[in-house]
């Protein structure tokens, strides 16, 4: 740790013990302790160790980070690294390199058995930081958000299958027994688990976190040889959880004038009706997640035919909301976060684009902001909110363009030529 931030250490819990009432004296010894507080009251911890002070909440500093028409997140960085990670080929996870990584991962395991989101397992873990994590063994907390914990897992099984150190086969079991401790009766998992106040207890389909999960299950379930070593009664367990995972998946497909539509980003965990997240991600259709849902329910082999209606329906969904003769720009702008600002022109040439979120029943585009409120013109939002979110993107294109007909020629041609035999 460097002295600029050990100096940022020491004035935030100064200020902590100062905003909270807590002894300054346990406020400094303990440090870890009050991260909660921390992100309540205006800051955040970073995968260093050291906390840095903002004048706004946690949340809307992390929502902030983002660019690419919400195709590509920053604070997901650590999604895009596990990605590049995992088709190393096996010699790979021999070198010191791999092993190094996996040290920091075991490090950074929480008593729970998951793993906290947006760590930077290449870097180096002082003394004083893993004495933290081993003090304060639930914070930062668990999580399946921006391709937490089922990552880990992943890479963990790759490093078992060439080394055989036990370690990496204790801590992957530890981390499934955590996930499926996580999922809830109805088949969902929450964003957090142990579980927390607000939207983070949603079942959350957003940045693929669900679905993440469900796609080790099915790999462990499908007996891949990388989680051979996972004994009977978890997989037992897998196929359990999996099969209600798929069926909560089904049962919260959004039905509008009783015809299947699309997925919510995050739906309430009880009544299994669309939820809100943060204050400008209303419940609405969502069309990233839809492609996500989709392309996972397109691996399960052979489908099913609850499976095949609700493809079918959310790709009818998907081609009747798609926006056609517009364009995303972005020009120049000072006054912009991002030193640019998106606008949208007509372009009778463009390629069609989707909305994030659509309205429930009428399929209205929309977009939102800090205020809460509804918009319908993306210029009619603040400049931060415009630029710092993915209001407008192109995630249906590929799955509509060639995965979704490949798989109509495999499965559904396929069942009807059966059928027409028999």
């Amino acid at each position: 740790m460097n002295l600029k931030s050990e100096i940022w250490m020491i004035v935030t819990v100064l200020y902590i013990g100062m905003a909270s009432g807590t002894p300054l004296k346990f406020a400094i010894s303990n440090p870890v302790h009050t991260f909660g507080f921390l992100k309540k009251h205006g800051g955040f911890f970073n995968v260093a160790g050291t906390y840095l002070l903002e004048d706004r909440p946690y949340e809307v500093f992390e929502s902030q980070l983002m660019t690419e028409q919400g195709e590509v997140k920053p604070f997901q960085l650590q999604a895009r690294v596990w990605q590049q990670l995992l088709v190393r080929d096996k010699s790979w996870y021999q070198t010191r390199e791999a092993r190094y990584i996996a040290e920091n991962v075991l490090c950074y395991q929480r008593a729970s058995g998951g793993w906290p989101k947006n760590i930077d397992y290449t870097k180096k873990i002082s003394r004083v930081e893993k004495r933290q994590l081993s003090e304060y063994p639930e914070e930062p907390a668990a999580t399946i958000d921006n391709g937490a914990t089922f990552s880990e897992l992943y890479f963990l099984a790759r490093m078992y299958q060439v080394t055989f150190d036990q370690r990496y086969a204790l801590a992957f079991l530890r981390g499934v027994d955590y996930l499926l401790a996580a999922q809830y009766e109805n088949g969902g998992w929450p964003q957090f688990y142990p579980l927390r106040p607000g939207y983070y207890s949603h079942i959350t389909f957003n940045d693929d976190a669900m679905i993440g999960v469900l796609r080790l299950f099915r790999d462990i379930d499908q007996q891949n040889a990388e989680f051979a070593f996972v004994d009977l009664d978890r997989r037992q367990k897998i196929k359990v959880a999996l099969n209600k995972g798929i069926a909560c998946i089904l049962a919260t497909q959004v039905r509008v004038d009783g015809r299947l539509t699309a997925w919510c980003a995050q739906y309430d965990e009880t009544s299994l009706e669309p939820a809100r997240a943060r204050v400008y991600e209303h419940p609405s259709l969502s069309s990233e997640e839809t492609v996500g849902i989709v392309r996972f329910l397109m691996e399960m082999e052979p489908p099913t035919p609850a499976i095949i209606a609700a493809v079918q329906a959310a790709v009818k969904w998907l081609q009747a909301v798609k926006i056609e003769g517009l364009s995303i720009v972005e020009k120049p702008e000072p006054n912009s976060p991002t030193g640019f600002d998106k606008i949208v022109v007509k372009n009778a040439n463009a390629p069609p684009i989707w909305a994030r979120f659509y309205e429930i029943g009428t399929n209205r585009p929309f977009f939102s902001d800090r205020d809460g409120k509804k918009y319908y013109d993306l210029n009619e939002i603040s400049i931060e909110r415009r630029n710092r979110y993915g209001w407008l993107g192109y995630w249906p294109r590929d799955l509509l363009d060639s995965l979704y007909p490949q798989w109509q020629r495999k499965w559904i041609q396929r069942m009807d030529d059966k059928n027409q035999i028999d």
